[in-house]
């Protein structure tokens, strides 16, 4: 019922644009003596075009969806695949013009940007907003409204070798235990590098809690720091602790690459990753599962969850066809299902994420990792803080900051001056 109500809504619209194009779009009989019986004969058909950039992964499962709209609607949908990252600096460019297209694939901590510079336009799910996952719907979500239609999901885990251990860890204590019970080289692998790096260890960051920004009622991040204080000095020594513990659990020489290799050479028990390195571990022969992150202090570890979704350009003219190809024909389990198949993300849809999840227990592990998850910070005022955030880490891991609390509260002052 739904998608016919979507389908004559749209083709609806694309009828009375036709008609206004075509001075009326209809056919007039002609009597004999010239006058006009003014009756209908035919009936304008539906047009438009609909444009959408993508990248590769996203274009290929849009095409048949995208032959289905245009052929119960009469709208043309074009996809335009482009180089993913060059998606948002292009849209940026040229929306404010009028140029550009309708909707974009893009990620969600994209919308301040968008947002402030006016060329994304709100998309009301109505009461669809309920078969998404939570933290889904939620991303898209800028000073009270939504402007974006989920897709899929991603985020980081806690991966484990089931050849060298079957213990699931709560805690970070748990975890060092049975990865040195392991007798192999390291007890967890954590990527750092000399920058640090505040993605993969904000899950322990949050189980201090210290979260980056603060919320408000609706869980709508506002642009607060709250990763100083008393809870950020106690993650802070957690740091300088375990990085002179000597274990080999933090260590700035641990880059992504390292990582990655180390554990599929079978050197660690355990490994904080996310659903990109999977195929990599099982081509070296590896059993792994997938199961949540680990507390460090006393509070639930919550790692950052990066949802991938559509925008509607608040310029474009299409916006209610834009509304109608995304709602009714994108946000299906059809749709999501083969969009997870090309790209790799959990489906946003709660329903394609059950079905995806019980045929495949990594996903499930990584779905049941990201349930207690919270989306990046779409605020423009993040960039800010990745600047002063994973070096400072870096600092006091490596045993650089003789006083940890205080390079961790210079950290926050440096922040807080460079957001104003």
């Amino acid at each position: 019922m739904r998608r016919s109500i979507m389908i004559a809504a749209a083709a609806g619209l694309t009828l009375a644009l036709a008609a206004c194009q075509s001075g009326g779009g209809t056919d007039t009989e002609t009597t004999t003596d010239g006058e006009s019986t003014g009756e209908e004969t035919s009936e304008p058909a539906a047009s438009g075009t609909l444009t959408i950039w993508a990248d590769e992964l996203r274009a290929e499962p849009l095409t048949e969806v995208a032959a289905q709209f245009e052929s119960e609607t009469g709208v043309t949908v074009e996809i335009v695949q482009k180089n993913f990252d060059d998606i948002r600096p292009e849209f940026l460019a040229q929306a404010p013009t009028g140029e550009g297209p309708d909707v974009i694939v893009g990620a969600h901590d994209w919308t301040g940007e968008l947002v402030t510079a006016g060329v994304v336009a709100p998309v009301d799910l109505g009461v669809r907003s309920e078969e998404f996952v939570d933290v889904a719907v939620n991303a898209f979500n800028y000073e009270g409204s939504n402007y974006g239609v989920p897709y899929g999901i991603e985020n980081i885990a806690l991966v484990r070798n089931d050849g060298l251990t079957d213990v699931a860890p709560a805690t970070w204590d748990e975890m060092i235990a049975a990865g040195e019970a392991a007798g192999v080289q390291y007890p967890v692998l954590l990527q750092q590098g000399d920058g640090g790096d505040a993605y993969h260890m904000y899950p322990f960051q949050t189980s201090f809690g210290a979260p980056v920004f603060a919320t408000d009622e609706s869980g709508a991040y506002v642009p607060e720091l709250a990763l100083g204080g008393e809870a950020g000095t106690a993650f802070a020594e957690w740091l300088a602790a375990n990085g002179a513990a000597g274990t080999g659990a933090l260590q700035t020489a641990v880059t992504a690459d390292i990582a990655k290799e180390a554990f599929a050479n079978g050197e660690s028990a355990f490994i904080v990753t996310g659903p990109w390195n999977i195929s990599a571990f099982t081509d070296a022969g590896l059993e792994v599962s997938v199961l949540p992150i680990p507390a460090a202090g006393s509070e639930t570890a919550t790692p950052f969850v990066g949802v991938q979704g559509f925008f509607v350009n608040a310029t474009s003219e299409n916006q209610l066809l834009a509304n109608s190809f995304l709602l009714d024909y994108v946000a299906t389990d059809e749709v999501q299902t083969a969009l997870y198949t090309s790209g790799g993300r959990i489906p946003a849809l709660t329903s394609a994420s059950d079905a995806v999840s019980a045929d495949d227990p990594i996903v499930a592990g990584f779905a049941a990792a990201g349930e207690v998850g919270v989306p990046m910070p779409t605020l423009p005022q993040m960039g800010a803080v990745w600047e002063f955030w994973g070096t400072t880490q870096a600092d006091i891991i490596a045993g650089d900051a003789s006083d940890p609390a205080a390079a961790w509260q210079t950290m926050v002052e440096n922040i807080q001056g460079a957001i104003g």
